[in-house]
């Protein structure tokens, strides 16, 4: 059975288009037909494929799948299998009520090659931009131990946990960069369009300025007459850092700072922290071993710093040590973090302690979001307003004096 793209008209007169598996296009076009729709194009994802892959589709460039789409469809694949659907037909059922068309022929063509004998884990792999490493193992576990099911419950538990972890940084990082940018966008009109027109008093008189006034002067020069310089300069500057930040080293550096930063450094941390242990938790309980687990954590920290510190901690476990004495020995995790990992080891609840650790953490990031939106308003809204008054203030004082000049 092969997948076809389709555009056609309903009983309406209005245009449609959809993804269909069928025998041929023939009974494709029956099938429609029964539908009160005439199919008007019909072509095989395979040749749709290639033939886009040669034109630019600006609509499906800016197309994602989002983590929150994929927990939907796990867990609706999770309530299938439960209820006993095998799983090509379980598989048909998702990919019928999916509008995404990426995650929709991603799912398509995972079903095929179900139908055709290959396991979930490894159609999966086929469509690593969607489904990643965790993803991925976590199936293949659930799909050797014969518990698919509750551990795609467990998978879309994770991803929803994961999603609203990101929400929250979002959400603390947007608000100042808003700011920031509001900010840039105020003291440039008033450098570019309204000290010009306010210094041009001064020149019909002559009287000395003072130095913060000639230095808003030279400012406001240089901005009106080498704009394109100074945005040349940004470019360059922040195309000089992607490419160090693309470097090993530079990377590296790069989050360590991210780490050292006041207020966002231990925010990061515990982001990070809480996606460890969340991520390490869930594979091991859905059977992935250790070095494995270990493994696929460490690449979804998303921080150079860490990620190193996980590396070492894999080969110390490989070599027989525990969980723990790694990560302490780092300092760059918590000592509470360290200590409620070497006690579930200790005693066997090791997935459970980690849960509880993700968890707390979680509940952190949240408060600490909250009181940095807290302090971050009112702190950017004085700097700012604090700018624009050295501004006006660097302008009316000498106006000032020339009012008491000429009286």
């Amino acid at each position: 059975m092969a997948v076809y793209q389709w555009q056609g008209i309903d009983r309406r007169g209005k245009a449609i288009k959809g993804i269909r598996d069928a025998d041929s296009v023939k009974a494709l076009r029956l099938v429609l037909r029964k539908e009160g729709v005439i199919a008007t194009a019909i072509e095989e994802e395979t040749a749709a494929r290639k033939r886009s892959a040669k034109e630019i589709d600006l609509k499906r460039f800016f197309q994602r799948v989002s983590t929150q789409e994929i927990a939907m469809t796990t867990r609706q694949l999770s309530t299938l299998l439960v209820a006993g659907v095998p799983l090509v037909e379980a598989l048909s059922a998702v990919m019928e009520q999916l509008e995404n068309p990426l995650l929709k022929t991603a799912f398509t063509q995972t079903r095929d090659k179900v139908n055709e004998g290959s396991s979930l884990a490894d159609a999966l792999k086929d469509h690593p931009k969607i489904f990643p490493d965790v993803y991925i193992n976590m199936v293949a576990a659930g799909e050797a131990s014969g518990t698919l099911d509750n551990v795609l419950e467990r998978l879309a538990e994770f991803l929803d946990a994961q999603a609203e972890l990101k929400n929250k940084v979002a959400g603390a990082l947007i608000y100042p960069i808003i700011l920031s940018g509001v900010m840039v966008l105020v003291i440039t009109i008033i450098m570019l369009f309204v000290v010009p027109k306010v210094t041009a008093i001064y020149a019909d008189f002559q009287q000395t300025l003072p130095w913060y006034t000639n230095l808003l002067i030279m400012t406001s020069d240089f901005m009106s007459g080498y704009w394109w310089l100074l945005l040349l300069l940004i470019i360059g500057a922040r195309y000089a850092l992607r490419r160090w930040k693309s470097t090993p080293e530079g990377r590296f550096k790069w989050d360590g700072k991210m780490l050292e930063l006041p207020l966002f450094g231990p925010l990061f941390t515990m982001v990070a922290v809480a996606r460890f242990a969340r991520t390490l938790s869930t594979l091991l309980s859905s059977g992935v071993q250790v070095l494995t687990a270990m493994d696929i954590t460490r690449n979804v920290l998303g921080n150079q710093v860490l990620m190193r510190v996980v590396e070492e901690a894999r080969e110390a476990i490989r070599e027989g040590e525990s969980i723990a004495l790694p990560l302490k020995r780092s300092g760059r995790f918590p000592p509470i973090v360290t200590h409620m990992i070497a006690i579930g080891e200790r005693s066997g609840q090791l997935e459970q302690m980690l849960q509880h650790v993700a968890n707390a953490y979680d509940n952190q990031v949240s408060m600490r979001v909250s009181t940095m939106t807290r302090i971050l308003e009112p702190l950017m809204i004085l700097l700012m307003a604090a700018v624009v008054l050295c501004i006006v203030m660097a302008m009316l004082i000498p106006l000032l004096q020339i009012n008491e000049f000429v009286q």
